[in-house]
């Protein structure tokens, strides 16, 4: 399992006993509001069942998804994956607890992970969506090198609602 050094975090596999940290900082009714898939309330028993599952994809042989904890100081403070679509290509999802934000922290983690996508698994595309009102989200991408591709009209379900998405993507 790959474990990725930056200036500032650990980015490596989620383990047990991080449930803790884990269901703190990801419970955040801004955070479920800028994802897809994160519930508002997030609770203990999630945390549980998302460090299973992403163990479990960890010992798959080609597994579709690489999941891994954002860790500062032995706390989970975020989370980033790469999903595969295609051999070739890969989205990547992230999120960060507010007390992280606005330090550069994500633009770090989602550069380190696009450069390992681009230089161990030989990616030649990696590809992320936001919300049109994630401005933050967009400030990370684009501070990344990702190259915005366009717009996507209520490509996504979320609850009962139908919603926009904007493509970034980065290519080597």
């Amino acid at each position: 399992m790959p474990i990725i050094r930056t200036k500032h975090v650990l980015i490596r596999p989620f383990n047990n006993g991080d449930e803790f940290s884990l269901a703190k900082n990801i419970n955040d009714p801004i955070i479920s509001r800028n994802t897809l898939t994160i519930p508002y309330p997030y609770r203990l028993k999630d945390a549980r069942d998302w460090i299973g599952l992403t163990k479990r994809e960890w010992l798959k042989k080609n597994s579709p998804k690489m999941n891994w904890a954002i860790d500062i100081n032995g706390e989970v403070v975020g989370g980033v994956g790469l999903h595969f679509q295609l051999p070739h290509k890969a989205e990547v999802g992230y999120w960060l607890a507010r007390k992280c934000w606005r330090r550069g922290i994500m633009t770090e983690v989602v550069g380190a992970v696009t450069e390992y996508g681009f230089k161990k698994l030989k990616l030649r595309r990696i590809f992320a969506f936001t919300f049109p009102f994630n401005k933050a989200s967009q400030g990370v991408l684009k501070r990344s090198g990702f190259k915005y591709e366009g717009l996507l009209r209520k490509n996504v379900k979320k609850g009962k609602t139908y919603h926009d998405d904007l493509l970034f993507a980065k290519v080597k």
